[in-house]
């Protein structure tokens, strides 16, 4: 099985940025935790800042992966572009997100990407990736 986490932007920042809200652990420490946790599986990471970077990774993985594992971050809430990328796809997609959304500003409420996702993990710290995760065995 192959299964990609696409992170959007920002989430470099993990570790550093916000740590009230996003924890104080880095992903990339968190993601070697995961490859550990779920050895059957191949995990790759993909994260960018850049909103037609991250559409390219989910067209480039769309047909091919397993899952995808998407945390588009503010994108979420803003591109109707990646939320068409994620309908125009074979490759089911789990829709994650740190931190409760709807704990949070209204503006964070709306996703572009939810109406063509597999399903929406939200509110469990980075926990939320491995749910996500679980969820494709």
């Amino acid at each position: 099985m192959r299964i990609i986490i696409i992170n959007g932007p920002n989430l470099n920042l993990l570790g550093k940025r916000e740590p009230e809200v996003y924890g104080s652990k880095t992903f990339e420490t968190y993601f070697a935790e995961l490859q550990l946790r779920f050895k059957e599986i191949t995990l790759e990471y993909f994260q960018s800042n850049i909103e037609g970077e991250l559409i390219g990774k989910i067209q480039e993985t769309g047909f091919s992966y397993d899952g995808i594992v998407l945390n588009a971050a503010a994108y979420t809430h803003t591109s109707v572009g990646i939320g068409d990328a994620v309908k125009g796809i074979e490759t089911p997609v789990v829709e994650v997100h740190i931190s409760n959304t709807h704990k949070r500003e209204d503006f964070r409420h709306v996703s572009y990407i939810s109406s063509g996702a597999k399903g929406v993990i939200l509110g469990f710290g980075l926990q939320s990736y491995d749910l996500a995760i679980a969820s494709f065995l």
